[in-house]
């Protein structure tokens, strides 16, 4: 845990403080949620923003990183816009505030600001451990999302697309979902920035799949170039779920994406696909955990990075096995293409395993994309940095087409090309 009892507040962590006493008597909640967020930004107040001396965080030294920390602007504008797939339905979450018109055939849905006024979202407002910052600023200050629930049984032929779009300010989100028995879908996690203005954005995601779900989760965050985005989804699997996720980090200044499962029930699979786009001067962490709690059960995390310019990235990954976990199946693999000498890139895989019967490893590579193959390209005519976008599409396109929905597949690969259009 990150102590600072004594110290100095800085820029950010006061203002942090000021804005809750600011917003109190604004943000939505009973008694309980209520005692719940004054728990929240008491904790944060005493541990401060964690530094690279809190070992979840060393690679992300958040109290340097995050110099300052815009205020709420209620006038911030903006307009909910086109899905990333056609045909999916939407859900719009615009400056913060969700628009309660919403609906999902055959889901029973409800605003978060709902849940946080009669008192239903008080139980989630908790850090997941000492070290939780995301979780401690984003249940002190959350005002609105989704709460989502599907019933066992339930196919969807089209995605859901939550879709969250700031201007500017503060924007602090949360979307619990659940998934019934024999559910499958596809939701798709969308954020991203309206203007140019700096913004700070949380968002947490809570997802639990009941036994025998096949759920696709799709992240995308496509934030500005000067704004903060922390987030976080927790994520349990119970006995022969299956979800696939995928998350594609192509934009913002300072960004932590935290992915914490459990794998809970026997014959469970967790699929977890990364791809980080990084250029000009942003600093991105992906940080996952998964614990295998029970036999019989895989995982498999694939993550890809690509480093322009003066970016840098991290990718911390740990995959836990318990005594009681055998015949457990884990594999986790980072892979990164270094394209500039001035990037950077940290990746921290680890296991740690108290069981005996199980088959687990770990690796990471850094690269430069191949000069023959520039050459080859290039000596048929094709331009060095047009060639040099295919290469690169090549490399991250090949975990995207593990999706087995072409349009989904098509939508990725568009917003990932359109990226490598301006960077590569």
């Amino acid at each position: 845990m990150n102590m600072q009892t004594g110290m100095k507040l800085s820029v950010a962590e006061t203002a942090l403080c000021e804005a809750y006493d600011h917003a109190l008597g604004e943000l939505p909640g009973d008694g309980a949620v209520l005692a719940a967020r004054d728990v929240l930004i008491s904790d944060f107040k005493e541990a401060g923003l964690p530094t690279r001396r809190v070992e979840a965080w060393h690679y992300t030294d958040l109290r340097a990183l995050l110099r300052a920390v815009p205020a709420f602007d209620p006038a911030a504008s903006a307009a909910r816009i086109g899905p990333l797939v056609e045909g999916s339905t939407v859900l719009s979450v615009v400056n913060g505030v969700a628009d309660a018109r919403g609906a999902v055939e055959g889901v029973t849905l409800r605003t978060f600001a709902n849940a946080l006024a009669d008192g239903t979202a008080a139980d989630g407002l908790v850090a997941r451990d000492g070290d939780d910052t995301i979780g401690r600023i984003n249940g002190a200050f959350v005002r609105d999302g989704f709460v989502l629930d599907f019933p066992a049984g339930t196919e969807l032929e089209a995605p859901v697309e939550i879709q969250t779009i700031q201007n500017a300010g503060q924007v602090h989100t949360r979307f619990p979902a659940t998934f019934g028995a024999n559910v499958k879908a596809t939701v798709i996690e969308r954020h991203v920035a309206a203007g140019d203005n700096a913004a700070f954005v949380t968002t947490i995601s809570d997802i639990s799949l009941a036994d025998g779900a096949e759920v696709t989760w799709v992240i995308f965050q496509g934030q500005g170039a000067a704004d903060t985005h922390l987030g976080q989804i927790r994520i349990t699997l119970g006995t022969d779920a299956k979800l696939r996720l995928y998350v594609i980090n192509a934009g913002g200044k300072l960004v932590r994406q935290e992915i914490h499962a459990v794998v809970a029930g026997e014959g469970s699979d967790l699929i977890l696909r990364g791809i980080n786009l990084l250029g000009g001067e942003t600093h991105t962490d992906v940080t996952f955990t998964v614990g295998h709690d029970v036999p019989n059960t895989t995982s498999t995390e694939v993550i890809r990075n690509v480093i322009f310019d003066r970016a840098r990235g991290v990718f911390q990954g740990q995959i836990r096995v318990a005594p009681d976990a055998q015949k457990t199946d884990a594999k986790m693999s980072c892979n990164t293409l270094l394209l500039s000498d001035e990037a950077d890139f940290s990746a921290k895989p680890e296991l740690e395993i108290f069981a005996d019967d199980v088959q687990c490893g770990h690796g990471a590579t850094v690269i430069d994309i191949d000069h023959t193959q520039l050459f080859y390209l290039m000596a048929r005519g094709i331009p060095e940095n047009k060639a040099r976008a295919m290469l690169v599409n090549a490399f991250v396109a090949e975990i995207v087409e593990e999706l087995e929905d072409e349009p989904l597949v098509e939508a990725l690969e568009g917003v990932i090309a359109d990226w490598l259009d301006k960077h590569a």
